[in-house]
């Protein structure tokens, strides 16, 4: 017997007044209504109306079930609705994973401005260098840099580029010598982000090819804010996206080192499970990062092309 249904038909019973009212309420017969509330009270084993020829009465017993029931179906009907209305509306808790750098100068800013739009949704922001499980870590959304996305069953979005930049401080270069192009490298002391994402090697764009080299090495940390800090104390060379360097080359602690060789940019994207009943709060955190991370970026560009925060001689 599907319990359920059984007290919603109760319910309708006892609201119609007879079983025949409720019979022509739920489009059934007489007798499948009768039949259905006394399997009720079988499985019960308890009688929940007293029946006569002119009317119904509730038990006591009855009395105190009809009370559970409505309660039991209002809760329901709030659950369905709610779940049904997830892709409508945004709130709830949104569990959102990036990396760190991406987070720090990025996400936390348009977290605030997205909550002010989306006061409903509440945020979990989790920063590492990681790349997470979406589904066995239970995020709603991951935030990712990359050249090509792995084949994955999740949905991608791309929210935006990010170019790396060759960076040093000034100290280093004056004590050192400033490289002019990529093959000076290797006879430089030079810092290396730690990451899986990243090769041991630095790639430059040449002549419609590539140009790989494999610089020196002097130190390596996972977090690109910390190799940035390394890099503006004179510890050498270093490539950090623009998002980090922008602040530092504006600062003056670093400049640009070799501005005439492009490296290949990354894209930021945004993973998620399914676009099939997209969740309200996943739909708009993505939309707005599409609108709002492209802008911020041009920023961190503008920046990089400004010939002020080059190194001297690669300005002219």
């Amino acid at each position: 017997m599907d319990m359920l249904h059984a007290m919603r038909v109760f319910v309708r019973v006892v609201d119609a007044g007879s079983f025949t009212a409720a019979a022509q309420q739920t489009e059934t017969s007489t007798a499948q209504v009768s039949r259905l509330v006394s399997d009720l009270e079988n499985q019960l084993h308890a009688r929940l109306l007293h029946r006569t020829t002119r009317r119904l009465a509730l038990t006591e017993t009855g009395e105190r079930f009809l009370a559970q029931c409505r309660q039991i179906l209002e809760q329901i009907e709030y659950a369905r609705a709610e779940a049904s209305g997830a892709h409508l509306t945004p709130r709830g808790r949104l569990r959102v994973h990036a990396l760190t750098g991406l987070g720090i100068q990025l996400l936390a800013t348009l977290a605030g401005r997205y909550h002010e739009r989306y006061p409903e949704v509440t945020m979990d922001l989790v920063l590492s260098q990681r790349q997470p499980d979406l589904l066995e870590d239970n995020l709603d959304v991951v935030i990712t840099l990359s050249h090509e996305l792995p084949d994955s069953e999740l949905i991608a979005q791309t929210l935006g580029t990010v170019f790396h930049v060759v960076c040093a401080s000034p100290l280093y270069l004056a004590q050192h010598g400033v490289p002019r192009v990529p093959a000076d490298l290797q006879a430089h002391r030079c810092l290396r982000l730690a990451d899986p994402a990243f090769t041991d090697t630095w790639s430059f764009l040449v002549d419609g090819g590539e140009q790989s080299i494999t610089p020196g090495d002097s130190f390596r940390v996972n977090v690109a804010e910390a190799m940035s800090s390394a890099a503006e104390a004179g510890m050498g060379i270093c490539l950090l996206p623009d998002y980090v360097a922008a602040p530092a080359l504006q600062r003056g602690s670093l400049v640009r080192l070799l501005p005439n060789f492009r490296l290949p940019e990354k894209h930021i994207h945004a993973l998620y499970p399914s676009r099939r009943f997209l969740d309200a709060k996943v739909k708009t955190w993505v939309d707005f990062l599409k609108q709002e991370l492209p802008q911020a970026l041009t920023g961190y560009h503008e920046v990089l092309q400004n010939r002020e925060y080059w190194a001297r001689g690669d300005d002219e």
